[in-house]
């Protein structure tokens, strides 16, 4: 994989970091005012978009649309997945893994090329 098919990927994964933490961050904190996680939400999404839009704009390159909306979502899962278990200490079930397996499986497909 050479820089012009890693970087939107690097950049991805990082703006999903920040994505992830906006949207269920505030989860750890239940009494905080709602408009406040608002607030701070929008906050650290408007970094996630510095990182997502130029990512997708670089990656369109070398990337169709719909690659990188599949390596997007699959980024968000591995995030979401490692957010959920470390930082929220919530466990992800069989039934999750499976989920997520069945998500691979169609990213496989998507990047497979014309049958």
């Amino acid at each position: 994989m050479n820089a012009a098919h890693l970087t939107p990927v690097l950049m991805l994964l990082a703006s999903n970091v920040f994505m992830t933490v906006a949207w269920y961050g505030h989860l750890r904190f239940p009494h905080a005012a709602l408009w406040l996680v608002i607030l701070i939400s929008w906050s650290i999404a408007f970094v996630e978009y510095c990182l997502a839009v130029p990512a997708n704009r670089i990656g369109h390159a070398v990337y169709s649309a719909a690659e990188l909306k599949t390596i997007q979502e699959i980024i968000t899962l591995v995030v979401f997945a490692g957010f959920s278990v470390l930082v929220l200490k919530e466990p992800l079930g069989l039934n999750h893994l499976v989920g997520f397996g069945f998500i691979a499986l169609g990213a496989f497909f998507i990047f497979r090329g014309p049958f």
